[in-house]
């Protein structure tokens, strides 16, 4: 693979992104009957029936670029066995509408015939999907190859909530790594198609607060807050902290698959994605009780310390106002803006901001690990596609801000 050169490693100069997304989470969880079923957010809110209305809202918005997540768990059928025909018709849809979409391959999930994120076989064959999506579709150059991966490895993994419901550091750090080398070897095959793709790693961006100063908690903050730049860390060929190595040894990740990580010499053309909601700050309480801060520090403050780790363009890529009412989506999503506008503002290459998403989302209040089929009113439009009070306002910033923000980005 060639090397980009000193100028196409910033050639999005003037560019700057204003984006929704529909929401496509497909982990699986046990119901409360004891079985196994795949959440698919796509299928709840009734995207299947309805994608044609929701491009159509996309384009009314004045949103050019859609974070968008075809179901691969019903597209990749086996080794070498594919199924376009619902990407065919969507994505031949947003080309014709001028839509760019940003394609987000996996999304907390993965076929039934790869099982879960242990399946150290999974990046192999997920690299190779990514390259077939690719060939079939080139004019796509957007992509999210996995969609947060600290999140993803979290949940299914460290919390037993999702697909392998594991509930160790072992478990952690091993659908960590395999998540990490998936993300990598898709960026490799990508740009194997298309040497000028882009790749927005969508990530939370977290923080975790002390809530007293025992010295077993002061350390255990100390310990999540290195914890929460692993995925970025391998992404971007950072070395962590010795502490942090030797938890990453001792818990599976080896010097030869550390090694690789830090030489693999694939992130150059890897935009830095903060997602920030309330609770991604934490309080770690006495006894190690970790709780939500609600928003303290706040996108700005937070994604400047992942940019001072890393000093890679950023976007702010998702955000919603999940927990409170949607009368309040207004307020939050101005707050979240006028974040993201602070730090562009610096001179920091802010490429693009996110309300996530379009259509309300079901059951995310609890993070998908119980199915009540509740509805979280925190889309930009309801299930009836009606707009949210957020909406105007979504509109109105893109109205007022979109030419002074990609001058002004033109001048970084």
């Amino acid at each position: 693979m060639t090397s980009p050169s000193d100028q196409d490693r910033f050639p999005l100069r003037g560019v700057f992104m204003f984006a929704t997304g529909i929401e496509c989470s497909y982990p699986t969880i046990t119901g409360r009957d004891g079985s196994r079923r795949r959440i698919d957010q796509l299928e709840k809110c009734f995207h299947y029936q309805r994608w044609r209305d929701d491009l159509q809202l996309v384009r009314e918005l004045g949103i050019r670029y859609l974070r968008y997540g075809p179901p691969t768990y019903r597209m990749h059928l086996g080794p070498g066995r594919y199924d376009w025909s619902f990407a065919d018709e969507i994505f031949a849809a947003m080309r014709s509408m001028a839509i760019e979409p940003i394609a987000d391959l996996c999304h907390f999930g993965l076929p039934d015939w790869l099982e879960n994120f242990q399946n150290p076989e999974w990046p192999a064959y997920f690299a190779e999907y990514a390259r077939v999506f690719a060939r079939r579709y080139p004019w796509v150059r957007w992509y999210t190859p996995v969609n947060e991966i600290f999140v993803a490895a979290k949940l299914s993994a460290l919390h037993g909530v999702w697909n392998e419901q594991l509930r160790s550091e072992e478990g952690f750090v091993t659908a960590l790594k395999h998540l990490c080398r998936a993300n990598l070897l898709a960026v490799q095959a990508i740009l194997h198609e298309r040497p000028d793709a882009w790749f927005v790693q969508s990530e939370s961006a977290e923080y975790f607060h002390e809530g007293c100063q025992e010295p077993d908690m002061v350390a255990l903050a100390d310990f999540e807050n290195q914890r929460r730049f692993l995925s970025f860390d391998l992404l971007y060929s950072h070395p962590v902290r010795d502490d942090i190595r030797t938890y990453l040894r001792r818990c599976g990740l080896d010097d030869a698959e550390y090694a690789w990580f830090m030489n693999h010499g694939l992130s150059a053309r890897i935009i830095m994605g903060n997602d920030f909601y309330r609770r991604n700050e934490q309080i770690v309480m006495p006894g190690g009780r970790i709780e939500p801060a609600g928003d303290v520090f706040g996108w700005y403050l937070i994604t400047r310390q992942y940019y001072e780790r890393y000093h890679r363009p950023v976007m702010h890529t998702e955000t919603n106002n999940i927990g409170t009412g949607a009368e309040e989506g207004p307020r939050w999503l101005w707050q979240q803006f006028l974040n993201m506008r602070l730090m562009h503002g610096e001179g920091i290459p802010v490429l693009g901001f996110t309300w996530y998403s379009l259509i309300d989302q079901i059951d995310w209040d609890v993070a998908l690990a119980d199915e009540r089929n509740l509805v979280n009113p925190i889309g930009l439009y309801d299930l009836d596609r009606r707009p949210r009070p957020v909406a105007a306002a979504y509109r109105r910033i893109i109205q007022e801000f979109t030419g002074q923000l990609s001058v002004a980005q033109a001048t970084v």
